[in-house]
């Protein structure tokens, strides 16, 4: 499926590229903060030519899944310092996620040796938002994310992980605490008349690449 996406999206220029492909399962999936799924599987591929990328990822979230599709452009130095600047698109195969929460945004990314930081904006069901990130490497596998939404969106949250490989698989764990307005029972849109409360969870992710 996922090697004729990529025939169709990038054609012949593949034969001097850089094509990678790679699949995941989360025992919950979040995303800056929020629950979607509760154990997900997903997969992608993306394509690097001359710091030009695209590339798609779906995840299910119970209701059908979830595709993303982004593209943009990127530069790294020699010093440590990175940039790139994008689109995203996320799309939904279930309708009433697709209404809800189906978004367009442009994203910056900038980095500086072990910190990361992002801005993004863009409109998600009718409503504009925008999300800033900043992440640090704290090395040896451990790393941690403060995230928060600002515009007609609200929320913030705090992650901190740690990864390594094992057989060439990816292990990560992560424990993530969000604020009310990112709740489980407020993302759940399902849950009809739900309180809001601050949450945590600990998730656990598998991963492979090549």
């Amino acid at each position: 499926m996922f090697s004729a996406l990529a025939t169709v999206l990038f054609g012949a220029a593949t034969a001097s590229a850089d094509v990678s492909y790679n699949v995941g399962w989360a025992s919950e999936y979040y995303f800056r903060g929020a629950l979607q799924q509760e154990s997900s599987a997903s997969a992608g591929v993306d394509f690097d030519q001359n710091g030009f990328y695209a590339g798609a990822w779906t995840a299910d979230v119970g209701e059908g899944l979830e595709y993303d599709l982004y593209a943009g452009y990127g530069i790294e130095t020699e010093g440590g310092l990175s940039a790139s600047v994008g689109f995203t698109g996320y799309y939904y195969t279930d309708d009433v996620w697709d209404e809800l929460f189906q978004a367009d945004e442009i994203n910056v990314n900038v980095g500086y040796g072990a910190i990361g930081v992002e801005y993004s904006f863009g409109d998600a069901g009718g409503s504009d938002y925008d999300f800033l990130a900043l992440s640090v490497d704290l090395t040896q596998g451990f790393s941690v994310t403060y995230g928060t939404f600002g515009d007609e969106a609200d929320g913030d949250y705090f992650e901190i992980g740690y990864g390594t490989t094992i057989a060439d698989i990816d292990v990560g764990v992560s424990a993530i605490f969000n604020s009310e307005e990112l709740s489980n029972q407020v993302r759940d849109f399902r849950v009809a008349n739900s309180a809001a409360e601050s949450g945590q969870a600990i998730v656990f992710t598998l991963g492979k690449s090549w």
